[in-house]
């Protein structure tokens, strides 16, 4: 009896492994993943997914072929997954309307931001910063699949506590940074987030963040336009029949 076969591709990740521990499958900076089948269409399908909102986990997770742990996934590197994901499913040609208009962009060209290795420790996921109002030292860190979850929890949590409730910009910054002028604990991060981080350093910080974290550039040149803006991630985006 003859095996069938599926192809895969090797996708490239933005970080290129380099702020993972010896130990990660994801240190080589290289991930396999499969081609989607009917199986990874009744994950896309599937209800209990949908209602989750774990559906595009469920499908990513079906579609790497690599042993990793996928909680531990840089958001950055997980984005380039999702991207090489929808190509293998659908093809790369990404039809949507932005400003009114049609635009068809064709995702194989998108490429990984440029970083810049000096600024990594090899296996470690900690920086520096020194915010430019307030002079406080902090270190930080990059998002993972991992925190993401908890934080989304966590506003979920508030949200039933206060309705009202919308604090997800300092949210995210309390797994963000790691240490202030030293101090470690969580008490002491969050009570500096809630009562003395400026607002213009807080600016500072997601701007110097953004620039430097690895990630995917999905952003595109609309027809008639010389300004790059972010190509719109919708619900076509894996249904492209929607």
């Amino acid at each position: 009896m003859s095996e069938f076969k599926l192809p895969t591709e090797v996708v490239e990740l933005p970080s290129k492994g380099l702020l993972y521990s010896e130990e990660s499958g994801l240190k080589s900076g290289k991930i396999e993943m499969k081609y989607m089948t009917a199986r990874e269409e009744d994950i896309l399908t599937n209800q209990s997914y949908i209602s989750k909102g774990t559906v595009l986990d469920k499908l990513m997770q079906s579609l790497i072929v690599s042993k990793i742990d996928y909680s531990s996934l840089l958001v950055g590197d997980k984005n380039a997954i999702m991207v090489a994901a929808r190509i293998l499913g659908y093809g790369s040609e990404y039809k949507f309307s932005y400003g009114g208009e049609d635009q068809i962009v064709d995702l194989s060209l998108i490429e990984n931001k440029e970083i810049d290795k000096s600024l990594f420790k090899e296996g470690n996921n900690k920086f520096e910063f020194t915010l430019p109002h307030s002079k406080n030292h902090i270190t930080f860190k990059f998002l993972t699949h991992k925190d993401e979850k908890d934080i989304q929890r966590e506003l979920d949590s508030l949200k039933k506590i206060n309705k009202d409730a919308s604090p997800e910009l300092t949210t995210r910054l309390k797994y963000m940074i790691t240490s202030v002028e030293g101090k470690t604990e969580i008490k002491d991060i969050r009570d500096f987030i809630d009562n003395y981080l400026l607002a213009k350093d807080s600016r500072a910080l997601r701007e110097h963040i953004k620039e430097i974290q690895p990630d995917v550039d999905l952003t595109f040149f609309p027809d008639g336009t010389e300004d790059r803006v972010s190509i719109p991630v919708g619900v076509n985006f894996f249904w492209p029949d929607v």
